[in-house]
């Protein structure tokens, strides 16, 4: 039986990571795409391709994308320093202005031109750290628009969006990921690792892993700094 092809977005995050776990759990071939858009977190790159070759992807494409041609986020500009996880609010400094509506978007690309019909992000709308794309609103909106701006609106068949994550706690996630045999000590989430990849330990994002784990009763694999 010919396996249905789906673009997973990875980003070589614990998120990312179990939600192409899912995807070939539900019998997709699982087409990975990561983006080198100019972060300053690059080691996640690597782990990107460590997480697809363990986790089975039929292929992995890694887009560049230099985001940082025009910063405006503390991912991408080294004059804006990422905040600690006690001083964000609001929407933080870590936001990538529309980065996963881009990102979905070269998704949806990379998947017509494949054949695909499926698409997995791992946003998630109850332990985030307020970013505007990653709510159930943009989702649903895109997968419309998706449907609108492609061949499926006038050939015989949709675009499905998956955001199987998007109602998880960190936690809840963590344990799905350890069912499904996710290597976590190969992912990175950290927003400001050193240059051997070890994670800060400060940011929000170091934050909600370090509190998943503890929450999951899950050991924490993560390489912390110091």
């Amino acid at each position: 039986m010919v396996k249905r092809k789906a673009v997973v977005l990875l980003s070589g995050g614990l998120d990312s990571a179990t939600v192409l776990a899912l995807a070939r759990e539900q019998g997709f071939e699982a087409l990975a795409l990561s983006f080198d858009y100019g972060q300053r977190h690059a080691c996640e790159l690597a782990s990107a391709r460590q997480v697809a070759a363990a986790l089975g992807a039929a292929g992995h494409w890694i887009l560049p994308l230099n985001l940082a041609l025009w910063g405006g986020s503390a991912l991408t500009d080294p004059t804006i320093p990422v905040p600690d996880a006690a001083a964000s609010h609001g929407i933080p400094e870590t936001y990538v202005p529309a980065r996963n509506l881009v990102f979905l978007s070269l998704a949806a690309a990379c998947a017509e031109a494949s054949g695909a019909r499926d698409l997995f992000i791992g946003v998630n709308s109850v332990d985030y750290s307020g970013y505007p794309d990653c709510r159930p609103a943009f989702i649903e909106s895109f997968t419309r628009t998706v449907n609108l701006a492609t061949r499926a609106a006038d050939e015989d068949w949709k675009f499905e969006v998956h955001a199987p994550l998007q109602h998880l706690s960190k936690a809840e996630i963590i344990r799905e990921g350890v069912r499904l045999g996710v290597d976590y000590g190969l992912t990175v989430s950290c927003y400001h690792p050193d240059a051997e990849g070890r994670a800060c330990g400060r940011c929000a994002s170091c934050a909600l892993r370090r509190e998943g784990f503890a929450a999951a009763g899950v050991p924490d694999p993560t390489r912390y700094q110091g």
